[in-house]
């Protein structure tokens, strides 16, 4: 009997991952590389819309999900993993006010706190967030989920956490298996995601020790699927 090398097993599942999403122009495609663990090395990352819901899928080298931080039992200090979907589209679109900075769809694990909506517990599973970002030198990463200043009050989604950062979660449909990360949205909740433009990161993020703004940084940037941050993806109309 012939052995298949692992090295080749995760090659064929990249090969399936990019022929069994029917991948147009308008997807991005990334060339597989080494140096970057394989749950966080994407090869494809690609949104389109289907039977009422736009669906956001990001494809890598192997594992989606496998790695999840260290809990290190409290909430200043803790580790996000993420798998991110930056946006064209305006955060009016997704219930925040306008204007307000870079909109992405997040996947993310975070085992030493819960953030969902109404006092509700995720922080034992991946799960989606929208969250807004912006630049800050203060962050390794170059970005921050925004910061609402204290004393303000602005225009926040009904399943906002409660964090002081603009953040929402939001309970969508969302699947890691195998090397696919998909997200399911109903059109209904999100506006104008058919003209929009995209890219994808895979990226880890702390919370500020001192829980002084900026509390949410990226701290390292595993892979961006366009390389530059361009968006060059487009949103692909289906049924």
């Amino acid at each position: 009997m012939t052995r298949t090398h692992p090295r080749g097993l995760r090659l064929v599942a990249a090969i399936f991952c990019l022929s069994a999403a029917s991948a147009s122009a308008h997807d991005i495609k990334t060339k597989h590389d080494e140096k970057v663990l394989a749950s966080f090395d994407i090869i494809e990352t690609r949104i389109f819309t289907d039977h009422g819901h736009a669906i956001f899928r990001t494809c890598v080298r192997s594992d989606a999900g496998k790695l999840t931080p260290k809990a290190i039992g409290k909430f200043e200090g803790s580790e996000v993993y993420a798998y991110v979907w930056p946006t064209s589209l305006n955060s009016a679109d997704v219930g925040f006010e306008k204007d307000q900075g870079i909109v992405a769809l997040a996947v993310t694990f975070h085992p030493d706190f819960d953030d969902a909506a109404k006092g509700g517990k995720n922080r034992d599973r991946w799960h989606p967030h929208w969250v807004i970002l912006a630049e800050d030198k203060a962050c390794p990463g170059g970005l921050k989920v925004k910061d609402i200043p204290a004393g303000t009050k602005p225009k926040l989604p009904e399943t906002w956490p409660g964090a002081p950062i603009l953040i929402d979660s939001p309970e969508y449909k969302t699947e890691l298996k195998g090397d696919t990360v998909e997200v399911h949205i109903p059109l209904d909740k999100i506006g104008a995601i058919a003209s929009a433009s995209f890219d994808g990161v895979t990226a880890g993020l702390r919370v500020n020790a001192n829980l002084h703004a900026p509390l949410l940084c990226v701290m390292n940037v595993h892979k961006v699927a366009s390389g530059n941050l361009s968006l060059p993806g487009k949103v692909v109309p289906g049924k």
